[in-house]
């Protein structure tokens, strides 16, 4: 059968410039704003149920419904952008996001946190998932796969290094000052956004309607040149978070770590993935886009069986993070590739693929963090299975592109 594979290269032309540092810093920051806002909190979550006379495990929901209206909001807002354009729906998501940051700052009971946590979600929803997009306005070829590695960088580190730094804050001003940060880091990137970039949405603008929304997710759902990318993706994002969720009991429960531990711990898988995004720059223009990420598969599955071996037959610090580290540097490779080829082709509605493939990976992460949870009592085993399950089936999906029609 034919390789019906469309690269990066071949389907967009690569006349468009390569991204300044300006550019990339405001894209990067764009994207990491959902994930500062929630884990920031993770520190602070026994100090915020004390103060608002609930369990901890009631203060968990807050971050529960943040990733849900996450999730389900960028399915709005890239249909939205492309009609519009992204200068306005970003804006509006930084305003919104902090209004939710002051309402969540200033919550006196559970609810009422709840109800600014929706808010802030749903302005976050809008920078996350426009960031890809206007990445995708901007950039082509190796550019856009640079581009996507550097954001995912600053995905990877928001979650890595804002536990250290919700802990500071919480320490030395309390809970309520972590609403504040980020209230003022938003306002701050929204400036930035519209000195450095504004308006890139340069392509026919496509209609806002029900129907037509509907046309555009069911068109990217069934072609194959996103859907597969933007599927293992979706599962090794999964993977991702379940690694975050899972290692406060690994680490903490099982292993005898303290909180700031922890944290660095969190700290220096950044380092990980940051080499990793860089090697994913280098390898995709020497060896192709296809090569690269099954070579990212092959490792992250790797270290996946590898922890859960771990688990079951050496279950101490060391093997762990040996293991750990190969599933991230796998991740690492993946991730942004994957993101890129996922959204090449479709310039006219990159906004609507970026909103699908955004709204993919939240569900993936919120599959991944529940069955960690769930799976087993004995969190490491729980999270090798998850890993592995996750790894192995995006390496076979993504090997079998070619061979399968997918409508």
């Amino acid at each position: 059968m034919a390789d019906h594979t469309v690269s990066i290269t071949d389907a967009v032309p690569l006349r468009k410039p390569a991204p300044t540092t300006a550019q990339i810093a405001v894209l990067a920051t764009l994207a990491a704003i959902g994930t500062l806002a929630t884990n920031i909190l993770l520190p602070s979550l026994p100090q915020m149920a004390a103060s608002l006379h609930v369990t901890t495990a009631a203060v968990t929901g807050s971050i529960t419904v943040f990733l849900a209206v996450f999730a389900v909001g960028q399915l709005a807002v890239g249909p939205i952008s492309d009609r519009y354009g992204r200068r306005v729906p970003v804006l509006t998501g930084f305003v919104v996001f902090v209004a939710g940051s002051i309402w969540c700052g200033i919550a006196t009971d559970l609810p009422s946190l709840l109800v600014g946590r929706v808010i802030q979600a749903a302005g976050a929803c809008s920078t996350s998932v426009l960031s890809r997009a206007i990445a995708r306005d901007l950039f082509s070829g190796a550019a856009l796969g640079r581009a996507m590695a550097l954001i995912m960088i600053a995905m990877a580190a928001a979650p890595g290094f804002s536990p250290l730094l919700g802990g500071a804050l919480d320490h030395s001003f309390g809970w309520r000052s972590e609403f504040v940060f980020v209230g003022i880091f938003a306002a701050i990137a929204a400036v930035a956004y519209s000195v450095v970039l504004g308006e890139t949405h340069r392509s026919t603008r496509t209609p806002l309607h029900p129907r037509a929304i509907a046309r555009s997710y069911l068109g990217l759902s069934a072609d194959r040149r996103f859907l597969v990318p933007a599927a293992t993706v979706a599962l090794i994002m999964g993977g991702l978070f379940a690694m975050f969720s899972a290692a406060p009991r690994v680490l903490i429960e099982g292993l005898g770590f303290t909180p700031i531990q922890l944290g660095l711990f969190f700290a220096g898988t950044v380092m990980i993935v940051f080499g990793a995004g860089m090697l994913a720059t280098k390898l995709a223009p020497r060896f192709g886009l296809d090569r690269s990420v099954q070579v990212g598969l092959l490792l992250a599955a790797t270290g996946s069986i590898a922890i859960l071996l771990v688990s079951m037959f050496d279950a101490r610090f060391l093997p762990f993070l040996g293991a750990m580290s190969v599933f991230l540097l796998g991740m690492g490779i993946v991730n942004p590739l994957g993101t890129a080829q996922a959204l090449s082709p479709f310039g006219e509605k990159a906004g609507a693929a970026s909103a699908l493939l955004g709204f993919s990976q939240m569900m993936g992460a919120a599959t991944g963090v529940w069955l960690a949870a769930t799976i087993s009592h004995e969190a490491m085993f729980a999270l090798g299975i998850v890993l592995s399950v996750a790894s192995l089936v995006a390496l076979l999906l993504y090997t079998m592109r070619t061979k399968v029609s997918f409508g």
